[in-house]
């Protein structure tokens, strides 16, 4: 874990009160994989997850809907989206609505949507690398532009039935952006704020920027979250020793690949390799009979149960990795996974 985070000076100052020494699981939401069959099966099998979140909700405004007194206007969230977030689908656990915005137009609408769902918390992902939203300004796209931050926040101060959060990176192509707007962040009307120390166009290369994040740290006055190359038990109790006053840890690929790890980490301990598989064959059990259940053909099955195993590639030997990724019917998948 050193090696990888490098050293780290002390600079750190008590700002919290009454922090547990078990810091929270906050599940971090990935596109495509975290959806709310995957959160309810993680939840119900491999648990120790305090907090999930949705994959970011983006405002489309080419679309139409039909407003409840029988105007049709534009701008709606997408279909799939209205329906992962229905409570409905989400039982038993604490979901965050997570979305992505570039202006106060569709901060609103989006904030206006959600709280029709019977949410009152809502996380702005300000963080996402991906290009096609940076260049509109969306995700770490926004970081450069504290005035445009500064904006959003005043959005904020004016609702009262909405309570914010932030997701955040360092910055954009410069990883001293976030100097310009912690200020703002620090007066802000937000819960806490996450942040992932790398910037946006280093995407997930390379290692994470902990003497940048030591420094946001040091200046931060919200409750703050550290997200980023999380994949053991160790590396969550390095990270709390090295920085006592955060308010939780985000874990997203880690999870994915080692769905136990919350549970491992509350339990005080690693698990051993076989009871880790057993969760994760539950949970593929579970996975595999939603997708047969609600797909009928098996290239759909197995498009969408290939996403299960992504991020497992390292755990598993690279010869069943491959044969299950590579299966072209489910006759092949099934004798793959049985080699897990």
């Amino acid at each position: 874990m050193h090696s990888l985070f490098g050293s780290r000076k002390s600079r750190h100052h008590i700002k919290y009160n009454n922090i547990s020494p078990m810091l929270p699981i906050h599940f971090a939401p990935l596109q495509g994989y975290t959806d709310s069959t995957y959160r309810m099966i993680h939840s119900k099998l491999a648990g120790g997850v305090d907090v999930y979140y949705t994959p970011f909700i983006r405002w489309e405004g080419f679309r139409k809907r039909e407003t409840t007194d029988g105007r049709t206007v534009k701008g709606d969230m997408r279909g799939k989206d209205v329906r992962d977030i229905e409570k409905v689908n989400n039982q038993g656990i604490h979901l965050i609505p997570q979305i992505i915005c570039g202006n106060t137009d569709e901060l609103n609408h989006l904030s206006d949507m959600i709280a029709e769902q019977g949410y009152s918390e809502i996380d702005i992902n300000m963080g996402c690398p991906a290009p096609m939203q940076t260049k509109l300004k969306r995700g770490s796209g926004l970081l450069p532009h504290p005035d445009l931050i500064e904006k959003m926040v005043g959005e904020m101060e004016k609702r009262k039935d909405i309570r914010y959060s932030v997701k955040i990176r360092l910055g954009l192509e410069d990883a001293n952006d976030w100097m310009a707007f912690i200020p703002t962040l620090n007066d802000a009307p937000i819960q806490h704020i996450t942040l992932h120390p790398r910037t946006g166009r280093q995407m997930y290369k390379g290692d994470v920027n902990m003497c940048a994040f030591g420094e946001f740290y040091a200046e931060c006055r919200k409750p703050l979250i550290y997200n980023g190359d999380v994949k053991s038990v160790s590396d969550i109790e390095d990270i709390a020793r090295d920085f006592p006053q955060l308010a939780g840890i985000m874990i997203g690929r880690g999870l994915l690949a080692r769905p136990t790890l919350a549970r491992e980490y509350k339990d005080g301990k690693e698990w051993e390799p076989e009871r880790r598989r057993e969760i994760v064959m539950a949970m593929h059990e579970h996975m595999l009979n939603f997708c047969t259940t609600k797909y009928k053909v098996d290239s759909q099955i197995l498009l969408h149960i290939h996403s299960f195993w992504e991020f497992h590639e390292d755990a598993l030997p690279r010869k069943v990795w491959k044969k299950i990724m590579k299966a072209g019917s489910m006759k092949n998948y099934l004798e793959a996974v049985r080699e897990v």
